[in-house]
């Protein structure tokens, strides 16, 4: 049979293939008719009046456009891509020809956003996908490819703003822990393409936005800051955010100018009539993929949420609960005063984290109903963030592998009563754009005895995890054996967990 690790691979990859690009777009998008040809885009009809052209902004959109290129033939008549620096040659070298355009192709690329900060190269292309924009009639079709990372590939600061200053702002941010959801805001605020600014400007040219989302809930204005979805927020929530964060003194002069200058409210709804937004992959539909192949596994799966948010030690914990009640549930034990405990310290743990969509009564009704004699596969997905302290290298996913068997580890030691010896149990959180951190992993996989292993190795869990090093411990315990390395995989919907527990 195969480990617990090859079964948590392949899950993992099952959810990645797909929400790869290509297979993603041959799904959605397809071209109809010669006489008045039209773009069929699930289902929704698009006629095809005049020119078609395509721009695309994010991690995954070099296969998405390499996809749409092929669909649409000689019926696009040009297109802009804005893509990380140096990810056609890193596809090229991993041998992932499918993700790259054509030679002669009609798609411009242009590389930038250096480590995903915004740079030159990334404004000179943010410009060049506004002149485009700007040059649509009535007739034209403009097709938008759109997936995480597109934010800071998509930098045109409101003048006077300069780029630098911008970006010296959100890496304050943060620092001081704001979240993703807040950058995004101060980000969109302070743009002239984000925010539904690229709509905007296409208009009255028919605009079809294709999205991947990599962001909690999918929500479309929040995705790549929202480039051509209307904003639910206003320049009222930047400033309480610079105040949250106590930066409302210490503005560029030009950020201040253009804050007191703006609109107080966002651009009405009715404006973005001449918009179609549709998302083509989310973490949920790579859940749902993982899921039924543990299903094909022998399995029973549940999908916990798609939506994990928090901060990774709190996470963690959630988990580590989670698995030990799962243990007691395969050695009928779930019924006794440990696991109503188990099962309080989750609800209230679920209650402080606020995971929206989370129904973990619900769900731990269903765990009830399982049966002790299966083998039991939880999936889950969304995205942690973590409070830096030390100089450390490392990522959320390895970080929170080395959490719960940290905690695993812990709960072992404290109780007699620990359930865990009596199960095979295995942790597995990755990337799906197969890069955690500023390192080559994905993530990281952990088991029960892992700690207790490391400490014989003379690697302490805990000193690697009070200096943010979750990839230098991997890296030396075991080899690297417990590292999750995919290499790029071109495409991107957040994290994936999954708890595999076997009696």
């Amino acid at each position: 049979t195969m480990s617990l690790r090859e079964q948590a691979l392949s899950l993992f990859r099952g959810a990645l293939g797909t929400v790869r690009p290509a297979p993603m777009l041959r799904r959605a998008l397809k071209l109809q008719g010669d006489g008045c040809p039209q773009l069929l885009v699930k289902g929704q009809a698009f006629p095809l009046k005049r020119d078609l052209y395509l721009v695309g902004f994010g991690k995954a959109v070099l296969g998405m456009a390499a996809a749409a290129e092929e669909i649409l033939g000689d019926h696009l008549t040009r297109g802009i891509i804005n893509v990380p620096l140096g990810i056609q040659e890193s596809l090229q070298r991993a041998g992932m020809q499918e993700m790259l355009l054509k030679p002669h192709s009609r798609i411009q690329v242009i590389e930038g956003a250096k480590n995903n900060l915004p740079d030159a190269e990334a404004l000179k292309g943010a410009v060049a996908i506004q002149e485009l924009a700007e040059g649509l009639t009535a007739d034209d079709l403009l097709l938008v490819l759109i997936s995480g990372g597109g934010s800071a590939l998509l930098p045109a600061p409101i003048p006077p703003i300069l780029l630098e200053e911008k970006e010296k702002l959100t890496k304050l941010l943060a620092s001081r822990g704001a979240a993703i959801q807040e950058l995004n805001i101060v980000r969109k605020t302070l743009s002239v393409l984000k925010g539904g600014g690229l709509a905007q400007l296409a208009h009255p040219a028919r605009v079809v936005s294709l999205i991947l989302s990599d962001v909690i809930g999918d929500p479309l204005d929040i995705i790549a800051s929202g480039p051509t979805a209307p904003s639910s927020h206003s320049v009222q929530d930047c400033l309480q955010i610079l105040t949250k964060y106590n930066l409302l003194h210490s503005l560029p002069k030009s950020v201040e100018m253009v804050l007191s200058s703006s609109p107080t409210k966002p651009t009405a709804p009715e404006n973005y009539s001449h918009v179609s937004n549709i998302i083509l992959g989310s973490n949920r539909l790579a859940l749902e993929e993982a899921r039924r192949q543990a299903e094909g596994l022998g399995y029973a799966a549940l999908v916990l949420s798609a939506a994990v948010q928090g901060e990774v030690g709190h996470v963690a914990t959630l988990y580590c609960q989670l698995i030990q009640l799962l243990c007691l549930g395969l050695s009928s034990l779930a019924e006794g005063p440990l696991g109503d405990e188990l099962r309080g310290n989750l609800l209230q743990l679920a209650a402080e984290l606020q995971i929206p969509g989370l129904h973990l009564e619900e769900f731990l009704r269903a765990l009830r109903g399982l049966g002790p004699d299966r083998p039991v596969c939880i999936l889950a997905g969304g995205e942690t963030t973590v409070q830096l302290q030390g100089t450390g290298k490392g990522g959320r996913n390895q970080e929170l592998a080395l959490r719960v068997g940290l905690g695993l580890h812990k709960a072992q030691a404290t109780g007699a009563s620990s359930p865990q010896g009596r199960c095979e149990i295995l942790f597995l959180s990755g990337g799906t754009d197969g890069q955690d951190g500023p390192t080559e992993a994905a993530g990281a996989f952990c088991s029960p005895g892992l700690v207790a292993e490391a400490l014989q190795e003379g690697l302490d869990a805990e000193a690697f995890l009070k200096n943010n090093d979750s990839y230098t411990f991997f890296s030396q315990f075991q080899g690297g054996h417990h590292l999750l390395v995919t290499g790029l995989t071109g495409t991107n919907v957040m994290d994936i967990q999954a708890i595999l527990i076997r009696a």
